[in-house]
């Protein structure tokens, strides 16, 4: 991104549009593999969490928190999105009801 900036402010100077041009399409190709790399670091912590729930069926949200290393908002939020998309199950304890744990899906 930081390239894509400096040859657009030195083709602005020289008056080259041509060289305009390409600075500002590194920028937006920069902006681009930036935003990448943000979605794949989500993508990365929802295996991180499947895993940890295939390892230790019945985990709680508590366990998995710090097990993955991520705060239980963070954990809680993605342990609701894979219950939803179908690849978790919640399971709620029949001694304690407010138990809930996590296994996966069969």
């Amino acid at each position: 991104m930081a390239l894509g900036d400096l040859n657009a402010w030195t083709a602005q100077e020289r008056g080259d549009y041509c060289a305009l041009s390409t600075a500002l399409c590194l920028c937006v190709c920069a902006a681009g593999l930036l935003g990448e790399d943000l979605l794949q670091r989500g993508y990365r912590r929802d295996r991180v969490v499947l895993a940890h729930i295939a390892t230790h069926p019945g985990a709680a949200t508590q366990q998995v928190t710090r097990a993955v290393g991520a705060s239980e908002r963070v954990v809680s939020r993605k342990l609701d999105r894979l219950t939803g998309d179908g690849l978790l199950v919640l399971v709620i304890g029949v001694e304690a009801p407010g138990l809930r744990s996590y296994q996966l899906a069969s």
